[in-house]
């Protein structure tokens, strides 16, 4: 690999080509831990999204010998006391799909009126280098309005529910573009990005 290459500790296709367009824009190329299939799964026992995206790098760094970006990211809900938080991929339970997870969503916030459906996205990012220790690590976050209906088919998770007021659209309808620039995760690489591009002679 070159030294301008970077493993992303993730499973999610939609969300590794995200990363990978963000970081693509200083010279560096994202490879998904998909591409090693003996590295196992790390489990998501962090109790705050910072944990688990430290968690994610430090121990596919350790596993592979490289630099690894570990993100984790998920929904906060006002209405239902910050869930399902940390555990937004599993929200419908074991082997939860983004189609039972907003299933669930929208069922516990049925008798909620639109004025207190308030919620944000979270994305924590984490950079390990090869010995496991964590070089740089940044939060983003968004904040807008669970819709009782979905709109749009893109992104992924809870997007196509997920109003953004000011746009009068969800991240399920707003172009990849716009989203790259607004969401949680844009915000966390737009600080992210700085402090990488800070020790990337250490690669």
């Amino acid at each position: 690999m070159s030294n301008r290459t970077i493993v992303l500790a993730s499973r999610n296709k939609k969300k590794t080509q995200e990363v990978a367009d963000l970081l693509a824009t200083i010279g560096f190329t994202v490879v998904p831990v998909t591409d090693f299939p003996d590295v196992p799964e790390v489990e998501e026992d962090g109790d705050t999204f910072a944990t688990n995206a430290a968690k994610k790098a430090t121990e596919v760094a350790l596993a592979l010998n490289q630099w690894v970006i570990g993100e984790d990211s998920g929904l906060r809900v006002d209405a239902l006391k910050g869930a399902p938080g940390i555990y937004s991929a599993r929200f419908a339970g074991p082997g939860a799909t983004d189609e039972l997870n907003n299933a669930k969503l929208i069922s516990e916030l049925a008798s909620v009126p639109p004025e207190k459906r308030g919620a944000g996205y979270v994305s924590s990012v984490a950079l390990s280098n090869p010995a496991g220790e964590i070089k740089v690590a940044a939060e983003g976050t968004c904040r807008g309005r669970i819709l009782a209906e979905a709109s749009g088919s893109g992104g992924f998770g809870y997007d196509p529910y997920f109003l953004i007021p000011e746009y009068h659209r969800t991240f399920g309808s707003l172009s990849p573009l716009v989203k790259r620039k607004l969401s949680h995760r844009a915000r966390a690489f737009a600080q992210f990005l700085p402090l990488l591009q800070k020790i990337a002679e250490e690669f």
